[in-house]
């Protein structure tokens, strides 16, 4: 499983959240809402360190991170991280881990 973040996922970060590099941005099973895999649980991201990181991309040395208790969410897929240009918002896709 990976996490890919685009370079216009990036800039939203830099922007919206102000995150400078050595900065952790952690996705994780929320719940309520849904997914392509589990009804009731949605994807939640917030700016935290980490406790046991399961999967990581750094990028410009910005942390990207999924916990180890959240891998079960993303049902052995890859996580890419876009954005909605038209919304000016994140949107997350799940693609099968190759």
């Amino acid at each position: 499983m990976n996490i890919i973040v685009t370079n216009e996922a990036l800039h939203w970060f830099k922007d919206e959240m102000e995150v400078k590099q050595g900065d952790h941005i952690r996705f994780y099973a929320r719940y309520g809402g849904s997914s392509p895999f589990h009804e009731g649980f949605s994807i939640g991201m917030n700016r935290e360190m980490p406790h046991e990181m399961g999967v990581e991309a750094v990028i410009e040395g910005i942390h990207f991170y999924i916990e180890k208790a959240d891998e079960w969410f993303f049902n052995e897929h890859d996580l890419y991280v876009t954005v909605n240009k038209r919304l000016d918002e994140l949107t997350y896709e799940y693609k099968r881990a190759v």
